[in-house]
C-alpha cells in the first residue's frame, strides 16, 4: 500500500504559536493523553475540522512532509477503520510545508496553505 507523503495538523492559534516560536511542537491535550500527534490526510481533513473543532475560531492547518518525520509516522486505523498518519514524537517546524489558517472557499472546500 502507498501512503500519501503530506499530511495536515490542525492546531489553535495558541499551539501554532508555539510551533512558530519553539521549532517543534509536543502537542494538543488530546496528542499528550494518546501518545501521539494526530494529523489528517487531505481527504480526512475536512471531516476533521468539523467532528472535532466546529464552533472554533483562531484555527491553523499545518501541511507536513511526513518523509521528513520517516520512522515517526505509523499509519493506523481510526474514524471508520481508516488510516491516519499519527507521529509519535514532538512535530518539527523543520518538517512543516506550509501554514496557514483555516479558510473555507465557497461551496464548502477546505483552502489549503501554500
Amino acid at each position: 500500500m502507498t501512503f500519501p507523503t503530506r499530511a495536515f495538523k490542525i492546531l489553535t492559534g495558541p499551539q501554532m504559536r508555539e510551533l512558530l516560536a519553539r521549532g517543534c511542537f509536543a502537542g494538543a491535550p488530546i496528542d499528550l493523553a494518546d501518545g501521539y500527534i494526530h494529523l489528517s490526510t487531505e481527504p480526512q481533513l475536512g471531516e476533521t475540522i468539523l467532528r472535532h473543532f466546529t464552533g472554533q475560531t483562531d484555527l491553523w492547518i499545518a501541511e507536513i512532509d511526513l518523509v521528513a518525520l520517516h520512522e515517526q509516522v505509523r499509519w493506523e486505523p481510526s474514524r471508520g477503520g481508516q488510516l491516519f498518519p499519527h507521529v509519535y514524537g514532538e512535530l518539527p517546524l523543520s518538517a512543516v510545508l506550509a501554514h496557514g489558517p483555516v479558510q473555507w472557499a465557497t461551496g464548502g472546500r477546505l483552502i489549503l496553505p501554500h
